[in-house]
C-alpha cells in the first residue's frame, strides 16, 4: 500500500539507457549532466506526463526533437535519413512522434520500483508544438529530482532526455 508521502524513485542513468537498449534492440551510448531539455522553447520537445492512481502528477520525461526522431525511427526501422531531416527541421512527423510516444508509455516502468512507490502510468504524451498545461510546464525547468542526459542510438544518432520526478 502506498502512503501519501511515497515518492516515485528517480531512475538511474543506467536504467534509462537499458530501457532504450531493450526497446530499440540497439546499443545506446549515454552521457549524464548534459543540460535540461526545455520543452517551453522552440522547437519544443516530446513530453510524457506520468500520474499515479489518484491522478496526481508524479513524473515527466522530456525528449528533445532529435532524440524523439531517432528513437521513433529506430524502433520501427525507418531509415535514419527521416530522423535526421526531422531533427534538422525541428518538425516531428506523426509516425516518429507516435513511435516515440510508445517508448514513453513503456518508460512508466522506470518509476514503478520500490515497495512503497506509487503505481505510475503515462497519462499523456505531448507533441513538440502542443501547448503544455500550466501544471506541467512549470516543472520542466524546475529544481526537482531530475536526470538530464544525452543518448546516442547506434546506427541512428541521438539527442537529449530529461527525466523529472515530482
Amino acid at each position: 500500500m502506498t502512503t501519501m508521502t511515497a515518492k516515485s524513485p528517480l531512475p538511474t542513468a543506467v536504467m534509462v539507457r537499458e530501457l532504450f537498449e531493450g526497446l530499440l534492440g540497439r546499443e545506446i551510448d549515454s552521457v549524464i549532466g548534459t543540460g535540461a531539455v526545455n520543452a517551453n522553447e522552440e522547437p519544443g520537445a516530446v513530453v510524457g506526463v506520468y500520474i499515479d492512481d489518484r491522478m496526481e502528477l508524479r513524473a515527466i520525461v522530456v525528449l528533445d526533437i532529435a532524440l524523439a526522431a531517432h528513437t521513433g525511427a529506430s524502433i520501427a526501422l525507418i531509415p535514419v535519413v527521416h530522423a535526421e531531416v526531422a531533427a534538422d527541421d525541428g518538425i516531428l512527423p506523426d509516425n516518429l512522434y507516435e513511435n516515440a510516444a510508445e517508448v514513453l508509455n513503456v518508460a512508466a516502468s522506470l518509476f514503478n520500483g520500490g515497495p512503497n512507490a506509487p503505481h505510475v502510468k503515462l497519462h499523456q504524451a505531448y507533441r513538440p508544438q502542443d501547448p503544455l498545461p500550466a501544471d506541467v510546464a512549470k516543472w520542466i525547468m524546475a529544481f526537482v529530482r531530475r536526470l538530464d542526459m544525452e543518448l546516442s542510438i547506434a546506427g541512428y544518432g541521438g539527442g537529449r532526455i530529461s527525466v523529472l520526478v515530482i
